[in-house]
């Protein structure tokens, strides 16, 4: 594997930016974020982590070792549970918007910047590679429009053995890639292995990778004693088209008046609807096709089925769909 093409030199330049993410579908950028930034937000996440025994209550939170008694996986209820307690968490939303992630973007895509309001917090156990995130694109999940980037950014030290992102450099000229369902996040897997064409590499707190949301990437197995805790965040142009489902909070159902509760200041708070946002709604020709994969594969037994069948009970509005799922899971847990 080839390691991440450094842009840190190319911050400043905002044309010279845009055109590496047109060549290589990323932009990998040291230091981008004050360390002590991440820091913070790694504190208040670990400790909510700690308290619900992901992390040993041993060792302090920065060192984020993982208790493998707390193991679990989006979105199983248990995960879900301390999901939605981070949620709440004003610093945790307060990081998409530091300056220098939206100066980069401005200068890069030359307008006003909308950071998506939903945040999505991946929490990498160890020890369970066949966990470990499958190839995909971003785009069949946030839509709107294809020049969605998101902007991936780990919570701890990250180096190879603790499982860092690897993206398919180039793969996002191609379209949307054909695809199976599989464990990870999304619950698919691209069955076109773009082989030649993986980058990767160690990150340090406050480096930051930025991806066009057709790149295909996925994770690097988690071979450490660590938890490995890293946000996405997610931007386009105020001017481009918004699925107004990314309005939506992580781990549903979640409402933001209870998010907000607790925040010391309002500032922040429903930032979007204040934007002239141009709406277009979800598609779900993807998530059709990969929960048919999924009903298949659970009527036959397959445990394959299991990560899907999962996702369709804990976020489908479909009342019947999730009965369904439901029924094939307690199916499966009987096997």
């Amino acid at each position: 594997m080839q390691t991440f093409v450094d842009s840190s030199d190319l911050i400043p330049d905002g044309a010279a930016l845009a055109a590496r993410m047109r060549r290589d579908g990323y932009l990998f950028l040291r230091r981008l974020l004050p360390p002590d930034a991440i820091h913070a937000v790694q504190r208040q996440v670990g400790e909510i982590a700690r308290e619900d025994g992901w992390l040993c209550r041993d060792r302090p939170v920065e060192d984020a070792i993982a208790d493998p008694a707390g193991f679990c996986v989006d979105p199983e209820p248990t995960y879900l549970h301390t999901l939605r307690r981070i949620n709440h968490l004003e610093d945790y939303h307060a990081l998409k918007h530091h300056p220098a992630l939206i100066g980069l973007f401005e200068r890069m895509l030359g307008g006003p910047i909308l950071p998506h309001p939903r945040v999505l917090m991946r929490n990498i156990f160890p020890v369970h590679d066949e966990l470990t995130t499958k190839a995909h694109q971003d785009f069949p999940n946030v839509q709107g429009s294809t020049e969605v980037f998101t902007a991936w950014l780990p919570l701890i030290d990250c180096p190879m053995e603790v499982g860092p992102l690897q993206i398919a450099a180039g793969s996002h000229t191609q379209g949307v890639f054909d695809f199976h369902i599989g464990a990870g996040a999304g619950g698919i897997e691209i069955i076109d292995p773009l082989e030649g064409s993986w980058v990767s590499g160690a990150f340090a707190l406050g480096d930051v990778l930025i991806f066009h949301s057709m790149v295909v990437h996925k994770g690097v197995p988690n071979r450490s004693a660590k938890l490995r805790m890293s946000m996405d965040v997610r931007y386009q142009l105020v001017s481009e088209p918004f699925n107004p489902d990314n309005a939506n909070a992580d781990g549903q159902p979640l409402a933001w008046d209870d998010i907000y509760a607790g925040w010391r200041s309002k500032d922040l708070q429903y930032y979007w609807q204040r934007l002239p946002l141009t709406l277009k709604d979800f598609d779900r020709t993807w998530f059709d096709k990969r929960d048919a994969l999924g009903f298949a594969l659970g009527d036959a037994g397959d445990p394959r089925a299991r990560s899907v069948l999962q996702r369709i009970v804990a976020r489908d509005a479909d009342a019947a769909k999730r009965e369904r799922a439901r029924h094939l899971l307690e199916a499966l847990d009987h096997a």
